[in-house]
């Protein structure tokens, strides 16, 4: 069997433990991008409102903004095993809230707000620990490769997900969405129960959590390919990619569609994300890692300006298709980039500074589109930030030449 993956370029599939963590989450996160869409559609029903859409969207990632470089020293500190596990259970809590609150006809838009304040929290410390042990599960010959299958496999939930949900949603209402997703978590918590590693071995500690942050500090500092992928990724998620935010606003008031017809936006989403991340999971070490993230980085900000300006809904689900393609390599190239750079002792930090901005700054792109959108209109709004990110592609590349020579 571990030939005939290996055959086919997905040798991370190779690793017991990855395989748990692969398909548990799988599962998991079909049940997260039904919660995604739920949560939008049940905001824009509450408030009628695409300011409120994207505010609660950035209370979401409000945590994460504010404690994830937090959450990446505790990861370097403790189990990563153990804190994933802890995490996890906790996400659970807040889709079972939401189920509860709209099946008792009580739910209000800030206890929507609230809830996903509080998933924010959890994910600050969840998504660096995640990142940071996938190196665990895999050896580095095969760290590429299973980056990119963990993209995947998050595209292909993108894509099922809110198919599922936009179905669900126009059959029995939003609140199923939010239960289907507080069961899906079951999935993941078996996987990593289920994992066998070695024991673990804490490393003692004498310097304190300031020193260890300014030692990742220094080492992105100390890297340009780092420094200039980090401050990309903070641009394309203050710009680029909160157009996601907005997919229901454009579905409805734009494009003129229903539950079913946002479902099917945020599905073409996926399916071009997922044919990218398999491409790069195929294409594993044949790709320049650098050139090609230029590449696609460039192509999102103008396939963004397309879309936002296309009025046609066949067209406009095309090109969501390839947008989507176009960022999942982007963002999986750049996790590669870094954590085949990062040294190990320094992992959990340097992955909290990419969740923070990557994830993190969320928050305040959430903010921006939203309030563009109130002012502007949706289209243009979505229209800047994408021309916004394809400048900034445009700048590195000019600036900072060994990115261009990253293989």
């Amino acid at each position: 069997m571990d030939e005939a993956v290996r055959a086919v370029r997905f040798g991370a599939f190779t690793h017991r433990n990855f395989r748990l963590f692969f398909f548990g989450q799988g599962v998991s996160l079909i049940g997260t991008w039904m919660q995604n869409v739920a949560q939008g559609w049940l905001v824009l029903e509450l408030t009628n409102s695409p300011f409120y859409v994207g505010l609660v969207s950035a209370l979401g990632s409000l945590g994460v903004l504010l404690l994830t470089i937090y959450g990446g020293i505790v990861a370097d500190r403790v189990n990563k095993h153990r804190l994933v596990i802890i995490t996890q259970a906790l996400s659970m809590l807040p889709a079972f809230a939401l189920a509860a609150l709209v099946w008792s006809r009580a739910v209000a838009v800030w206890q929507v707000a609230a809830l996903a304040a509080f998933l924010g929290v959890v994910n600050a410390f969840d998504i660096p620990a995640r990142q940071a042990f996938i190196v665990e599960l895999v050896d580095k010959e095969d760290l590429m490769n299973a980056i990119a299958l963990n993209s995947s496999v998050f595209n292909a939930a993108r894509l099922l997900g809110p198919a599922v949900a936009g179905a669900l949603i126009g059959a029995f209402g939003v609140g199923i969405c939010f239960f289907l997703n507080a069961v899906s978590y079951l999935a993941v918590i078996a996987g990593l129960l289920a994992m066998r590693l070695p024991p673990y071995a804490a490393r003692p500690r004498t310097d304190s959590a300031w020193v260890g942050l300014r030692e990742a500090v220094a080492f992105i500092r100390g890297d340009r390919r780092v420094a200039t992928v980090v401050v990309l990724m903070a641009l394309f998620s203050i710009f680029g990619f909160p157009y996601l935010v907005m997919m229901p606003v454009f579905a409805r008031d734009v494009l003129h569609r229903g539950a079913a017809g946002y479902g099917v936006m945020m599905t073409a989403v996926g399916i071009g994300a997922l044919l990218g991340a398999l491409g790069v999971a195929t294409l594993d070490r044949r790709i320049r890692k650098g050139p090609t993230l230029i590449v696609a980085g460039a192509s999102f900000g103008v396939l963004l300006v397309a879309f936002a300006l296309s009025r046609a809904y066949t067209l406009s689900v095309v090109l969501l298709a390839v947008t989507g393609g176009t960022m999942i390599v982007n963002n999986a190239l750049a996790n590669a980039t870094i954590q085949t750079i990062v040294p190990d002792q320094l992992r959990g930090r340097v992955m909290g500074f990419y969740s923070f901005v990557f994830v993190g700054l969320a928050p305040l792109g959430a903010f921006e589109v939203g309030t563009l959108a109130e002012r502007i209109g949706t289209p243009a709004a979505v229209a800047l930030g994408g021309a916004a990110t394809a400048l900034a592609v445009a700048v590195a590349a000019w600036r900072v030449p060994e990115l261009r020579r990253t293989v």
